[in-house]
């Protein structure tokens, strides 16, 4: 056994373990607990370590509720995109299969036949309810960075889950509400200087929900790479 070989069972354990929730308890975190998680996240890398990630997060069910209930009713009464950047205008070949195989397995996980549009647009729908997730993160970066900054926060949003996971906490990164930036901003006090990366609902799964059984594939090594 090498020195780091429980480094890499934990390591292995933990992206393995740590999945996409869409159920959630309803209990809060306790504040150092989700100081912590955001401590560990913030050690990951960053070019020239300018570490452009910043971070708006709701403390209690009560700030979560409030704004759960203002995003339903932005996306219920203005359902046009607002986002600060760009959403993919399609997914073509490879990447729309992976797309579509997540989804059904999703709804399959939850008895929504291909057919069934109304449970399927509410299903979609509860991504502005964040799940009932008791807390959120709103991730934004200084737009004047450019898209390096872009590429940082992503490396901070996944040291974010697997931290939190090392916690005992699950998280559902949502572009979803990305797509109501400019709303999200004003109602958090966000200058318009900080582009809207993304949100991160998490807390604790609400673990014997059929929709938290369901896992997604990954793409083999050899699907990744071309050794040269």
């Amino acid at each position: 056994m090498t020195s780091h070989t429980p480094d890499l069972a934990a390591l292995d354990r933990l992206t393995r373990g740590r999945f996409t929730c869409r159920a959630y308890e309803h209990k809060a975190l306790d504040a150092a607990l989700i100081r912590s998680i955001v401590g560990m996240a913030s050690r990951s890398a960053s070019w020239c370590n300018v570490q452009p990630w910043q971070m708006v997060i709701t403390e209690t069910l009560e700030s979560t509720e409030r704004f759960r209930e203002a995003l339903m009713a932005r996306a219920s009464n203005h359902p046009e995109s607002e986002s600060d950047l760009p959403f993919p205008p399609h997914h073509k070949g490879i990447y729309g299969e992976r797309r579509r195989g997540a989804g059904i397995a999703l709804y399959t996980s939850l008895g929504i036949g291909p057919k069934d549009a109304e449970r399927s647009a509410q299903q979609a729908f509860r991504n502005f309810r964040m799940f009932d997730a008791p807390h959120v993160a709103i991730v934004t970066v200084p737009a004047e960075l450019g898209p390096y900054a872009l590429v940082d926060a992503g490396g901070f949003v996944s040291s974010f889950l697997l931290a939190a996971y090392a916690h005992g906490v699950a998280t559902t990164p949502q572009g979803a509400l990305a797509r109501h930036a400019y709303f999200v901003r004003e109602y958090f006090g966000i200058p318009d200087t900080q582009h809207m990366i993304c949100g991160i609902s998490f807390g604790y799964a609400e673990a014997g929900h059929p929709v938290n059984q369901f896992r997604t594939t990954r793409a083999g090594v050899d699907d990744l790479v071309r050794f040269a």
